[in-house]
Formats: structure tokens, sequence, C-alpha cells
């Protein structure tokens, strides 16, 4: 739907970064890489009867990044896979951008604080986020503040609706021996971080697998309707 302006990807392979950029490449737009801070987005002309959007027309929006943010998910956090090549990637091919993954604390409210305390000085003409699940959740709040443009992968779209069963204590992915407390007045603070309804303050790029065994795609696919998207056939939730 022209509503969407989807970009589909089929047979892609597990993993949102590697699929990303394959499917970019495959569809004639190798700089569409969410692991670079140069942020150029085209908008096909969708064609239902036609397995992949063809590229007639293009609307090029380029940003040079200067600072970028990253943003783990819930039970993430700096040690993912996502976040050390992002920061990899980033001081390898462009050593002059500030490149930020915090530890984000349990309380969303807390975490966003911190966010919002890092970036104060950010020129917000140059900088960008990126945010995985939860992340892609906190991600449309900062892009909504900062007005600047966003990257979703796999985002979480209602986490106080999802994360109210995790209410107690939990460990971390990186480190099992890592424990923290999920408490039950973050579901509202979650609540009050939620950006839905409100119009984009800045491009968005939402990068969705439909073989994503937590998050429902549809809805993902759903919640940003105005942002240029890649949905991967396969592909899992990490």
């Amino acid at each position: 739907p022209s509503a969407q302006r989807r970009v589909v990807e089929s047979g892609a392979k597990s993993g949102m970064v590697q699929g990303a950029n394959q499917g970019a490449a495959l569809h004639g737009a190798p700089w569409l890489r969410f692991d670079t801070p140069i942020l150029c987005l085209r908008r096909p002309l969708w064609s239902s009867d036609s397995p992949a959007p063809r590229f007639s027309r293009f609307f090029c929006l380029l940003m040079a990044t200067t600072h970028l943010l990253y943003l783990h998910g819930f039970r993430s956090s700096p040690l993912s896979a996502k976040a050390r090549q992002r920061a990899a990637h980033v001081a390898a091919h462009h050593p002059a951008v500030t490149f930020w993954c915090p530890q984000l604390p349990p309380s969303p409210q807390a975490a966003m604080a911190l966010v919002a305390e890092g970036i104060a000085t950010w020129p917000r003409a140059a900088m960008a986020v990126v945010g995985s699940s939860l992340g892609g959740f906190y991600a449309s709040w900062v892009a909504q503040h900062a007005g600047c443009p966003s990257v979703m992968l796999n985002p979480a779209v209602a986490p106080a609706r999802d994360l109210a069963r995790y209410i107690g204590e939990q460990t971390t992915w990186q480190n099992p021996e890592e424990r923290f407390y999920f408490l039950p007045e973050y579901i509202a603070e979650l609540q009050a971080l939620d950006m839905r309804g409100r119009p984009r303050a800045g491009p968005e790029l939402a990068i969705i697998a439909k073989g994503d065994e937590v998050l429902d795609w549809r809805e993902m696919a759903g919640r940003y309707p105005e942002a240029r998207q890649i949905v991967q056939e396969g592909g899992d939730h990490a």
C-alpha cells in the first residue's frame, strides 16, 4: 500500500543487520545501510503485482550525521551483538562521528532522563537515533523530542502491555549473573513515553522481520505507516 511505502525483501538471512543491508543491495540501493551515519532513504513506487519495488522515481533525503545514538532493548546492554557491530563500524569507518550506546536503567523514565541529559548538547540537525526492540520504542520518543531521524529495528509497539508479565527479578541476556528488578510502576512510565498517534518529528525507517518470534510484524508495520519500511521475509527478533 502506498501509505506504508514499504520495501519488501524476500529470502533474507537471519539477523537484522545482515538482512537489511543485503535487502538494500538487492534492490539496487547499497547506500541504504542503517549501520552508516549517513541516512539516505528512497521512496519506491509500489506495485502490488510485482514481488519487488520499482525505483522508476526516487526521493533521496541526505543528512550528514555527526552524532549517532544507539538504544538497546529490554534485558539487553551495550554488549549486544548489534550494539557492538554498530560501535565497531562507526569507529572503523566514521571515526569523526560521536557514537553513544548507553546502558539503560530498568526504569523507562530514568532511561530517557539519562538519554536526554547525554544528548543535551548534540546538534539536532546532525544527529540520528537507532533503536532495537524496546530501544526502538525509546528511539521514537527521542526522535519526537529531538526532531531527528530515527531507525527502528523490530521495534516494540506496546511495551506497557507486553512487559507486564516480566514484573519481578530479571537477568540480562549478555550476563545472566547480572540481575535487576522490573517494577510495577515501570508500566505507567512506559505508557507516558508512548508516542503513538503523534505526527512524526523527523524521517523514520523501520526494519521489520516477519519471522520475529517475540513481536508481531503486522503490528510493527502498522505502528509506522508513514515510515520508510524494509519488511524481511524470515529473520528473527535478534
